[in-house]
């Protein structure tokens, strides 16, 4: 395969093919298309369970904040937040019916995070280390050399959203958003 290394990252499937879902549900079909040309990827289809190069989503993000003139770090954000039903539905097995943002968060490494790496080895999620400081406070600890904590950040936006609590969750990054370990703040309010 062209441009595959050894030791290369690699990205589940399921990850491009939600970028095409929030890009297309965004900004449009075409648009899909014309990132896929403009940004100069190996792939014009993506498929689930497949695993690919990492810098491709990478490169058709930066070229989709070119088009729409919003940095790589709010475009992850939003992709985060879009991805949240789908990933809601398909990890709901995981979950506990009780289950409100707190515990969602409280429970994402073990629940979510390992239920993806049970199902597929070859994925490679992001670790999170949650921290209860109280009923009120999680510091969640992300780690990827991904750098990729705004789709963290929109995920947890957009857990508070499922659960219609975006008006009692407060969201704070306390450490740059492009570092390989980066620190969130989650207060909950009321």
């Amino acid at each position: 395969m062209k441009g595959t290394y050894p030791n290369e990252d690699r990205m589940h499937g399921s990850i491009f093919v939600l970028l095409k879902r929030f890009v297309e549900s965004t900004y449009g079909h075409s648009t899909w298309v014309e990132l896929l040309q403009e940004s100069n990827v190996e792939h014009t289809a993506y498929l689930v369970q497949e695993m690919y190069p990492t810098h491709e989503i990478f490169a058709i993000i930066s070229k989709l904040g070119e088009k729409t003139e919003q940095s790589v770090f709010e475009l992850l954000e939003g992709y985060g937040e879009f991805i949240v039903p789908d990933l809601m539905m398909l990890y709901n097995k995981y979950l506990q019916p009780e289950w409100r943002t707190y515990d969602m968060l409280l429970n994402t490494e073990e629940a979510m995070h390992g239920a993806v790496r049970r199902e597929d080895s070859r994925a490679n999620p992001p670790k999170l280390l949650v921290i209860k400081k109280g009923s009120r406070q999680l510091i969640i600890e992300y780690y990827s050399k991904r750098r990729m904590a705004g789709v963290a950040i929109g995920i947890i936006k957009g857990i508070a959203k499922y659960f219609n609590e975006s008006d009692v969750v407060d969201v704070m990054q306390l450490t740059p958003s492009d570092n390989e370990r980066v620190q969130i703040k989650v207060d909950f309010l009321e």
